[in-house]
């Protein structure tokens, strides 16, 4: 049967598809064990939602109104916690949830691969990424050489501007001239004027045949990692302008976090979005001590995109959204 020829109760992915997958997933546990990573399982379900401006929690409730938790957005803050506790190199195949996000790139629910490499910077978890990565797709299709740009590159090729220097009002007239409608919502917005330009600009441009490695974000987009000096210690990976990996050289300093929550409680505030109370088990455990260390989160169901050819996340999901 052709995927969806049943109806909606029909897998939206073909089984040569969902085979596919599993042997994916089967190669990327061979690769964790081979270099020595400890899978391991933490909460879908937890005590707190994260703070992050651009990611909102699915809430569970009880039938009588209480809340239970959160469904987690990737198992980060958990992960940490098993690191600060002495445990070695780590990854997990999480189901993750993200609220509002649909759509051909995304769906409410999917599978994230995250891991920590101690001892690394993000220069070497970029290695790593790839590493995975051609042992993942080489046996399906081929991938070209892989090409690493700071984000300031990435900017000037695409813009011609510096996207630690321009001014607000710059960055919205090179987006008008390239003929991209600016939301009334980003008026004044620097980073999310910024990420308009990596979607609508920048990353277009990159090549569909191979990783493109973007690093070194402005400091403003830290998240959870470090800084130095006007950039962070982050990177992103590509696949043309599929964004599949996000990563940091991780920041251990408990306070600047705690700095960094709060920072991200006041955007909340002022965006209207719903408060956020701070994971302070999360914060216990960077004041007990991270080992110097690496992370990262990768969309797996965006490589079996990849693998399989596909244009649309639902066609590499036995049951997405609609059809769960």
């Amino acid at each position: 049967m052709s995927p969806g020829a049943g109806g909606d109760w029909a897998p939206a992915a073909s089984l040569e598809v969902l085979r596919l997958r599993a042997g994916l997933l089967g190669r990327a546990r061979s690769y964790f064990a081979a270099t020595g990573a400890l899978e391991v399982e933490t909460p879908v379900l937890v005590g707190n939602a994260v703070t992050d401006v651009h990611l909102e929690s699915l809430e569970v409730r009880r039938s009588d109104g209480a809340r239970v938790g959160f469904l987690h957005t990737s198992p980060e803050y958990a992960m940490k916690r098993l690191l600060c506790a002495g445990a070695p190199d780590l990854f997990q195949v999480a189901r993750v949830f993200r609220e509002g996000e649909r759509g051909r790139n995304h769906n409410p629910e999917f599978t994230m691969i995250e891991w920590y490499r101690l001892g690394m910077d993000h220069h070497d978890l970029m290695r790593d990424v790839e590493s995975l990565l051609r042992a993942l797709l080489e046996p399906l299709r081929t991938v070209g050489p892989t090409r690493t740009v700071t984000y300031a590159e990435a900017f000037r090729a695409a813009l011609d501007c510096d996207p630690l220097e321009a001014s607000t009002a710059d960055l919205e007239n090179r987006l008008r001239r390239g003929g991209t409608d600016i939301p009334e919502s980003l008026g004044g917005d620097r980073d999310g004027l910024l990420d308009l330009a990596m979607a609508s600009h920048v990353a277009p441009g990159f090549a569909d045949d191979r990783l493109t490695f973007v690093h070194d974000f402005p400091a403003s987009q830290a998240a959870l990692a470090r800084v130095r000096g006007p950039v962070a210690s982050r990177f992103e990976a590509f696949w043309g302008g599929l964004e599949l990996a996000n990563g940091f050289h991780e920041l251990d300093d408990a306070d600047e976090q705690a700095r960094r929550f709060e920072a991200d409680r006041a955007g909340r505030a002022r965006r209207g979005q719903p408060p956020r109370e701070i994971d302070a088990r999360f914060l216990a455990a960077l004041a007990a001590g991270l080992p110097a260390c690496a992370g990262v989160a990768l969309g797996f169901d965006r490589v079996a995109m990849i693998a399989a050819g596909a244009t649309a996340i639902d066609e590499v999901m036995a049951f997405p959204f609609e059809r769960a």
